[in-house]
C-alpha cells in the first residue's frame, strides 16, 4: 500500500467531496462520520441531518472544504418512508424504549388513520421527543431522559408537505412523509396515535431523499470503504 496513493486520496477528500451514504440500522450518524474520517484520513467530515440509530437511509456527507455547504443541504425538504405501530406508546416515541398503555385497535380503520394523518399536514406546531439531541439548559435532552430527569422542550414550526398512509397490516401502518427541515417523524407518529385515541409510536424509518439527492444513488458504508481500500491497493 503506497503512502503516495494514500496521500492523494487524502488530498482529494481534503479539497472537498460530497458522499451519499445509505446508513445501516443501529449505526449512529456520527459512526458514519468517524468511519469516513478514518478511511480517508481527513479530519473535516460532517453530515447534513442526523438519522437515529434505529433509522436507515440517506446521509449526505461532506468532507474538507465542502463542509461549508452542509447548512444548505440541511435546509432542504426530506422524504421518509416507514411504519407506525398503533395501540401502544413508548417514552422515546420509537422502539428504543418499552411499550406502555397498550390498547385494542380493532375499532380503528385505515380510513380513520388517513383522516387523522391529513390533520397533521401543512405548517404545524411540533414538540421534539425528549429522547432527542435537542439541548435543554445546555444538556442533550436524551441524556436527561435516560437519567429519568424531566425536560421541557420548546415547540417548533415545521411544514409537513404530505403524510400518506400507504397500507396497513394491523396494528402496523405504513407511511410516506415529505417534510421540512427540523421535523421529528417520531413526534408525528406520537401525535397520530394521540389523535386516534389509541397511542402510537414509530416502528421503522427510512430516509429516501434530501432535496434532489436520493438514497438510490447512495453507497453502504462498507461499499464506500471497499472502494477506498481498492484505490489504496492500486
Amino acid at each position: 500500500m503506497s503512502e503516495e496513493v494514500i496521500e492523494k486520496i487524502r488530498e482529494k477528500y481534503q479539497k472537498g467531496e460530497l458522499i451519499l451514504i445509505d446508513k445501516d440500522l443501529e449505526w449512529t450518524s456520527f459512526d458514519v462520520v468517524k468511519k469516513i474520517r478514518f478511511t480517508t484520513r481527513v479530519k473535516k467530515v460532517g453530515h447534513a441531518g442526523t438519522l437515529d440509530p434505529l433509522a436507515t437511509g440517506l446521509l449526505i456527507i461532506c468532507t474538507g472544504k465542502f463542509t461549508k455547504k452542509l447548512n444548505d443541504y440541511q435546509g432542504m425538504d426530506k422524504v421518509y418512508s416507514g411504519s407506525i405501530k398503533l395501540g401502544a406508546q413508548t417514552p422515546s416515541f420509537d422502539r428504543e424504549t418499552d411499550e406502555f398503555d397498550i390498547v385494542d385497535t380493532a375499532s380503528i380503520s385505515i380510513e380513520d388513520v388517513k383522516k387523522k394523518a391529513a390533520l397533521l399536514t401543512g405548517w404545524i406546531k411540533q414538540v421534539p421527543p425528549i429522547y432527542s439531541a435537542v439541548k435543554v439548559d445546555g444538556v442533550r435532552a436524551y441524556k436527561k431522559a435516560r437519567k429519568g430527569e424531566s425536560a421541557k422542550l420548546k415547540e417548533r414550526d415545521v411544514n409537513i408537505l404530505s403524510f400518506e398512509i400507504i397500507k396497513a397490516k394491523w396494528p402496523i401502518v405504513h407511511f410516506r412523509i415529505e417534510c421540512s427541515k427540523g421535523t421529528y417523524i417520531r413526534s408525528l407518529a406520537n401525535d397520530l396515535g394521540n389523535l386516534l385515541g389509541c397511542g402510537g409510536y414509530l416502528y421503522s424509518l427510512r430516509r429516501e431523499s434530501i432535496g434532489d439527492f436520493s438514497v438510490k444513488n447512495a453507497l453502504k458504508i462498507a461499499e464506500f470503504v471497499e472502494e477506498i481500500d481498492a484505490q489504496k491497493r492500486g
